[in-house]
């Protein structure tokens, strides 16, 4: 999942967040591209295409955007320590030849 990097256009159609707001977001700080260089296409990965699902979701819930993105980060990390203690548990089958 980490080498799943998607362009803005993409990621608008797949989550069906307007690509305007996906840049204000970027410049708020809430979400960051993988490409930051002046007139490259933005492009995104899994993680910060998770992380936009679950702002809209808190904004479609009331929240406003400040507080629909601290939310959003408390929950990434959470889902990101659950995510890395389950691989720690899980044996690695490359060693087993």
């Amino acid at each position: 999942m980490k080498k799943l990097v998607v362009g803005i256009g993409e990621v608008s159609e797949i989550t069906g967040i307007p690509t305007r707001k996906i840049r204000y977001w970027e410049e708020k700080g809430a979400i960051q591209s993988e490409t930051n260089t002046e007139g490259s296409t933005r492009r995104y990965n899994y993680l910060n295409v998770k992380k936009m699902l679950l702002i809209q979701e808190m904004i479609d819930e009331g929240f406003t955007l400040d507080a629909a993105i601290k939310k959003a980060e408390k929950r990434m990390v959470t889902l990101n320590e659950a995510f890395r203690k389950l691989a720690d548990t899980v044996p690695d089958t490359k060693d087993k030849d």
